[in-house]
């Protein structure tokens, strides 16, 4: 099951992801009420998304899952398996922080700018908050763009400000943890692998360590030259590893 990032449709995953996971093992792409083509209202809270999640697995009578959350995605991937733990089998959980975590409420000027330019180009916008500023980062955001593109019927829906300004709340909640600094990271046992790029500018890098050092049963790889969208930039090394790990889930290389 694949949770998305902030404003994230469907039509936001990279093939160059899905596809390679999709091969000998079933994929649903889960879109929160209110994202895209989802009726409803967006929940304002990462819990609030979670609920949503688990029902809709329970409404297929899905009783056990591997849950891969990208940034958002990953921060709900998180409540679920602390709610429902016999849900969740194995958690990727990339490009995230937990809660409580050192700028994943993503509410920094330079990145609302960027979030409320309504003149800047929805591509312009990934390359430049998703990749590093460097031309091999550069190219292969490009390249991320252009697989995006392949995609001309029965498009989904882009998320409207209204959503957008939900998720920001449901985040900036999440960025505020009362209590012990990320003790329900512990009640979280089932396998993980945690990935980022080595410059995350949206939830910050350091937010990945703070996961692998506090989950009891955590991996973590850090891929160079790369920001946000390190599984996009990364993608065949990504899926390789995520693949390695949700078959077998030891001897991967942290």
């Amino acid at each position: 099951m694949f949770l998305q990032h902030f404003t994230g449709t469907l039509d936001n995953w990279d093939p160059a992801v899905t596809d390679p996971l999709a091969l000998g093992r079933s994929v649903i792409l889960f879109e929160c009420p209110g994202i895209g083509c989802s009726n409803g209202k967006v929940p304002e809270t990462v819990a609030g998304m979670a609920d949503h999640a688990m029902k809709f697995l329970d409404a297929f009578e899905l009783t056990q899952v591997d849950v891969l959350g990208f940034s958002l995605g990953g921060m709900v991937a998180q409540v679920m398996a602390l709610k429902r733990p016999a849900l969740l089998r194995r958690i990727i959980l990339t490009g995230t922080g937990p809660e409580g975590g050192i700028g994943v409420a993503m509410d920094r000027p330079e990145l609302l700018k960027i979030f409320a330019d309504q003149k800047m180009p929805s591509s312009e916008k990934l390359l430049k908050l998703f990749f590093e500023a460097t031309e091999s980062s550069q190219s292969a955001g490009r390249q991320f763009v252009q697989r995006l593109a392949r995609r001309t019927e029965d498009k989904d829906t882009p998320t409207i400000a209204e959503a957008a300004g939900a998720q920001l709340k449901a985040m900036s909640a999440w960025a505020r943890s009362g209590g012990e600094p990320y003790a329900d990271l512990k009640q979280i046992t089932q396998p993980v692998l945690v990935t980022n790029g080595n410059n995350d500018i949206m939830i910050p890098t350091v937010n990945s360590f703070i996961l692998s050092e506090h989950l009891p049963n955590a991996q973590l790889i850090i891929y160079p030259d790369s920001g946000h969208g390190a599984l996009f930039q990364h993608a065949g090394p990504y899926t390789s590893h995520v693949s390695e790990f949700l078959n077998h889930g030891d001897g991967l290389v942290d």
